[in-house]
């Protein structure tokens, strides 16, 4: 028997029913990424009325399946030979009627246009379309119970209940999307255009976090000086929402406008950020590591001054592979907390072809990990790319080892001019 989708079910649930229903919600609405929460739609379906498969079909506007996602065919290779449906027979009967569908002997039915070669034999079926905003999405149908036994009226009020939830958690997945993509976008436009910082090579990096509500707040940039040398400097607003990548953006400019026209050591550099950050009612705290390259001695060897103020320590990777972390004793606390706490400014030579890294602590930090085993594989990786161009470094150094970003992470690397490779 069918009816329309979007009106209530013919009798009140029992409270088994409803429990399980409430479950099936819950599982469906707990991601906010469309792929999975499609997922979770075919196995809270099948879970929730007993069936031994389940699929989902995607439309497009026309009515063709763009996409299928399935469950109980566990062959991969199979479900790619069969392809996708052609948008005919019962399931597309369903679409054009937007009515739930239940028969209990396929074969049987006037409508069965039969099964593709490979396919699994199914003989009962129930079928719901899926409704967003009053378009349909896609079919939403289950086949065989586990039990033998025909899908009955709880069963389509179940599934009907369901994919009503369903429409809701994939609009909430599709504007969440729309939602990450301008504020990734924004976060990457406030990011600069590295300068030619030549004879040095450099290269960036940006990745967001995987989740929205941790998105912006990271950056890097660089700086030439009036006397050649040049700053560079890689930070972490505190707090991960929209609102860092603004206070990103004032913080990183006041900083440009006081190592360029200020200069000096870049820890006095850094002593009158904090001073600068008092004018906010409510200062914004970052944590940093402000650097300066330029020549020293009468050899011109390059040289690395610094000042971090509670950030992970830049990373030196020689020529030869070695590495070490440019991790003195004495290191401030983040800016924005206290001006009147001193600031250090340390030194450290840039050998022929070395690299130096710097990192905002997504790049190490894992739920549930010790920070120093990130550090650890960090250094063994790069010293593996000692030699790689630079920009093949930053790729793998970002990309190592994972999809996901529990932060969002920046990288800003430069190669000492003089190596065999930069």
């Amino acid at each position: 028997m069918a009816h329309d989708p979007w009106e209530p079910p013919r009798r009140a649930l029992d409270r088994h029913g409803l429990r399980r229903l409430l479950d099936a919600v819950g599982t469906v609405s707990a991601d906010m990424d469309t792929r999975t929460v499609l997922h979770r739609i075919v196995e809270a379906a099948t879970g929730l009325v007993g069936a031994r498969y389940g699929a989902l079909g995607v439309l497009s506007e026309s009515g063709e399946v763009l996409d299928l996602i399935t469950v109980g065919i566990d062959d991969p290779h199979l479900c790619a030979a069969m392809g996708l449906p052609q948008g005919h027979g019962l399931l597309h009967t369903m679409v054009d009627e937007r009515q739930s569908l239940r028969v209990a002997d396929v074969a049987t039915h006037p409508h069965a246009a039969g099964f593709p070669p490979g396919h699994p034999l199914m003989r009962a079926l129930l079928g719901v379309p899926l409704v967003v905003r009053g378009t349909v999405y896609g079919d939403l149908y289950v086949a065989d119970k586990a039990d033998g036994t025909a899908f009955d009226e709880d069963d389509e009020d179940l599934l009907t209940a369901l994919a009503s939830a369903a429409g809701i958690s994939l609009e909430n997945a599709r504007l969440y999307g729309h939602l990450r993509q301008a504020a990734e976008h924004f976060q990457r436009r406030m990011l600069p255009v590295l300068p030619d910082l030549s004879p040095f090579a450099a290269a960036a990096r940006y990745e967001p976090a995987s989740e929205m509500p941790r998105l912006g707040g990271d950056w890097y940039d660089a700086v030439i000086l009036p006397d050649g040398g040049m700053y560079v400097v890689v930070g972490d607003v505190t707090g991960h929402d929209v609102e860092a990548a603004p206070t990103m953006g004032q913080i990183r400019n006041m900083l440009r406008a006081l190592a360029y026209d200020r200069a000096g050591p870049p820890g006095l550099v850094m002593a009158r950020l904090d001073h600068a950050l008092t004018m906010f009612d409510d200062p914004p705290t970052a944590t940093l590591v402000l650097g300066r390259i330029g020549r020293r001695g009468e050899e011109g060897q390059y040289t690395f001054t610094w000042s971090n103020a509670g950030h992970p320590p830049p990373l030196l990777v020689e020529a030869d592979g070695s590495t070490a972390y440019l991790a003195p004793a004495r290191h401030g606390i983040p800016v924005g907390i206290d001006a009147s706490v001193p600031r250090f400014t340390h030194e450290h030579p840039l050998s022929p072809g070395s690299t130096l890294v710097l990192f905002t602590d997504g790049l190490v930090e894992r739920r549930g990990q010790d920070i120093d085993i990130g550090l650890g594989d960090l250094a063994e990786q790069a010293a593996r790319l000692a030699a790689a161009p630079l920009d093949e470094m930053c790729d793998a150094l970002i990309s190592r080892n994972r999809q996901v970003f529990d932060d969002d992470v920046a990288l800003l690397a430069l190669r000492a001019p003089g190596g065999p490779q930069r």
